[in-house]
């Protein structure tokens, strides 16, 4: 459903959420290796998240990302995606047709919609700090 990048971008931001709870800011290397990417593709990802105002870079000796506490909250799921993926999520075809509408449907289309649009739903109603907190208190992981 979601690309790697997405996947990966997710999971970076849970984890900056998560040590921006606890006041620390973390490093690239810090974060590939807490959600098992490679540390070029995690760089590249960090970017985007960055570029679209999810995460803040701040360079120098104590820099690294992080995120505003009081921003933790408020963002949302669905902008973590759409950086990453854009809305691509909401939209696509389930077996990956370039050509599948109403009009001319897939046969999972209507099947397949109602769990797009449940999705979009949990995207958008998921913040970060739900996320974030449900990591820190040891009810989720973000590794196996």
């Amino acid at each position: 459903m979601f690309s790697k990048a997405c996947e990966y971008g997710i999971r970076a931001s849970i984890f900056i959420a998560k040590n921006s709870f606890e006041g620390k800011r973390v490093s690239p290397k810090e974060i590939a290796a807490e959600i098992d990417s490679p540390q070029a593709f995690t760089a590249k990802i960090l970017q985007a998240l960055v570029k679209n105002n999810i995460v803040n870079s701040v360079k120098g000796a104590y820099g690294g990302f992080e995120i505003d506490k009081k921003d933790i909250a408020l963002i949302k799921l669905s902008q973590v995606v759409e950086a990453i993926d854009g809305d691509a999520v909401y939209s696509g075809c389930g077996l990956g047709l370039s050509k599948c509408d109403e009009n001319h449907p897939c046969p999972v289309h209507d099947k397949f919609k109602v769990i797009r649009d449940g999705l979009k739903v949990m995207l958008e109603t998921t913040n970060l700090e739900e996320l974030a907190l449900g990591i820190k208190s040891g009810v989720s992981f973000l590794k196996t």
